[in-house]
C-alpha cells in the first residue's frame, strides 16, 4: 500500500530533478547520494549532481553511483557557483521536469524530505516550496556559530531561520520550484554569488508566483568552523543583499539596516582617543552581543556557548562590511558607466 501511494503521488507530481550543487564535498557527497537514491524511486527523480570541479575526489565518488544507478547523472559546472550549477541543470534536464528540488551538499535531510515536498507543492499549488534551515554544530566554535545563527540576535528574526507551521512567505531556503515558475522569471541571477534565492524569490513574487514556508519539513545546516571563515561568509551576504538592493531599488527591512551600523560604529570607536563619546555605540553593541552569549552560557549550563556573542559579532560585521563595500562600489560603477 506504501508504495501505491508513493507512485500515486508521483504521477499526481509529474517527473522531478532534485539537484545537488557542490564543490569538493567529498565527505559529504556519498551519504547524501545513498539517502536521496530511494527518494528519487518513489518520485521517479533523477538526481543531478553539478559539480564545480572538485579537486578533492568528489567527482570519483559520484562516477561510483553513476555507473550503479541511471537516475544519477554527473554535470560540470564550469562556472563554479550554486546559481550557474541550477541552471545548467535545468536547462539540460529541466524539459522532462515539473518539480525542481534543490539539495545543498553540505546539509542534512529527513528520509522523506522530498517526497514531503512535493506534498505541499500539491496540497497548496504553491510554485516555490522553502523550507526552515536549522542550524547545528560539533566543536565548540561551530556549536556557538550555530547558536548564534539560530538565535534573532544573529539573524533579526529571519523566518526561514526557525520552525514553521506552514504559511505564505516572501523569501526562505530554497527547496522546490515548479520548473515553469523558475524558467519563466529567468532562473539565477550568475552575477550573484550569493543571496542569490532573495533575489530570485523577489522576481518570483513580482511575476505573481507564491512562495510557501513548509510546516512539514526542513533541513539542517552545518556551519563554518573558524570565525574567519564565518566573516568571509557573512562578507559574502552582505555583498549580495547590497546587489540586491541596487538592482531592484529595494529598501532593507528593519532587521537588515540595525547591522548596517556596525560598520560605521567600528570605524568610529577609534576616534575615542579625540572624545570617549565615540566609543559608547561601538560599546553598547558589544555589551549586548558578549551579554547575550553569557546568559546563553549560563542558561544552558555550557562555558563554550559564551562564543555566541563573539559569532555574533562576527557575523554582524562581516555583513555590513560586505554590504556597504558592495552598495559604494556599484554605485561607483554606475557612475563610471
Amino acid at each position: 500500500m506504501a508504495e501505491e501511494g508513493h507512485s500515486t503521488m508521483a504521477k499526481a507530481g509529474g517527473s522531478t530533478l532534485i539537484v545537488i550543487p557542490c564543490l569538493n564535498e567529498a565527505a559529504h557527497i556519498g551519504a547524501l547520494l545513498e539517502q536521496l537514491r530511494p527518494a528519487a524511486e518513489r518520485l521517479g527523480a533523477r538526481i543531478v549532481v553539478a559539480d564545480g570541479g572538485s579537486a578533492d575526489g568528489t567527482q570519483a565518488i559520484v562516477e561510483k553511483f553513476v555507473a550503479k544507478d541511471p537516475r544519477i547523472v554527473l554535470l560540470t559546472n564550469p562556472k563554479r557557483l550554486q546559481s550557474a550549477a541550477i541552471n545548467l541543470a535545468v536547462a539540460t534536464f529541466g524539459d522532462s521536469a515539473d518539480y525542481l528540488i534543490r539539495i545543498d551538499a553540505h546539509g542534512g535531510y529527513p528520509a522523506d524530505y522530498c517526497d514531503r515536498l512535493v506534498e505541499e507543492a500539491l496540497a497548496t499549488g504553491a510554485d516555490s516550496v522553502v523550507v526552515s534551515m536549522l542550524t547545528s554544530g560539533t566543536g565548540a566554535v561551530q556549536k556557538a556559530v550555530a547558536a548564534a545563527q539560530n538565535s534573532k540576535l544573529g539573524t533579526g528574526g529571519s523566518k526561514h531561520r526557525h520552525m514553521s507551521e506552514g504559511e505564505w512567505v516572501d523569501h526562505g531556503h530554497h527547496a522546490l520550484m515548479r520548473v515553469a515558475a523558475f524558467r519563466d522569471v529567468g532562473g539565477y541571477d550568475e552575477s550573484f554569488s550569493h543571496n542569490e534565492d532573495a533575489e530570485l524569490d523577489y522576481r518570483l513574487r513580482q511575476a505573481g508566483y507564491r512562495i510557501w514556508m513548509s510546516g512539514k519539513t526542513q533541513m539542517v545546516y552545518y556551519p563554518r568552523a573558524t570565525l574567519k571563515s564565518l566573516y568571509f561568509q557573512y562578507l559574502g551576504y552582505g555583498r549580495g543583499r547590497a546587489k540586491n538592493v541596487l538592482k531592484h531599488r529595494m529598501v532593507p527591512k528593519v532587521r537588515q539596516m540595525i547591522p548596517l551600523l556596525v560598520a560605521p560604529v567600528v570605524l568610529l570607536a577609534p576616534f575615542s582617543l579625540v572624545h570617549w563619546l565615540a566609543a559608547v555605540p561601538f560599546l553598547l553593541w558589544a555589551a549586548v552581543c558578549l551579554g547575550y552569549g553569557a546568559v546563553t552560557a549560563i542558561g544552558q549550563r555550557n562555558p563554550g556557548l559564551a562564543l555566541v556573542g563573539v559569532s555574533a559579532m562576527v557575523m554582524h560585521f562581516g555583513w555590513s562590511v560586505g554590504f556597504w563595500q558592495q552598495l559604494l562600489l556599484g554605485r561607483s560603477q554606475r557612475g563610471v558607466a
